[in-house]
């Protein structure tokens, strides 16, 4: 029996270094920035890596008042596309710790 504990204790302790990991990656993810576009750069959008943004450029050929909803298109499809760069980026990292373990709740 207590050779079982052991290895409890083992895995125990396997799992607080991969949870102490993750938790790195995700507070340096945090400090990053990712970038994205649409228009062919018409429209950028900035997000860090907590999906907060941080910074929209418009070019000013991209404002047109006859054709607002056109910019609002450019701006979500900027927008979407730096959140789904960010979140592949904290995929490919959490899964260089976990080996591509499904941990669903875990980050």
């Amino acid at each position: 029996m207590k050779k079982g504990f052991g290895g409890m204790q083992q895995l125990m302790k396997q799992a607080n270094q991969m949870q102490n990991k993750m938790k790195k990656i995700q507070e340096e993810l945090a400090l990053k920035e990712f970038e994205g576009t649409a228009g062919g750069g018409a429209v950028k959008v900035m997000v860090n890596g907590k999906n907060e943004v941080k910074g929209v450029t418009i070019q000013p050929d991209a404002v047109s008042p006859d054709d607002v909803e056109m910019l609002q298109d450019l701006i979500l499809a900027a927008t979407n596309d730096a959140l789904k760069t960010a979140k592949e980026v904290h995929d490919a990292e959490m899964a260089k710790v976990t080996g591509g373990m499904n941990m669903p709740g875990m980050f």
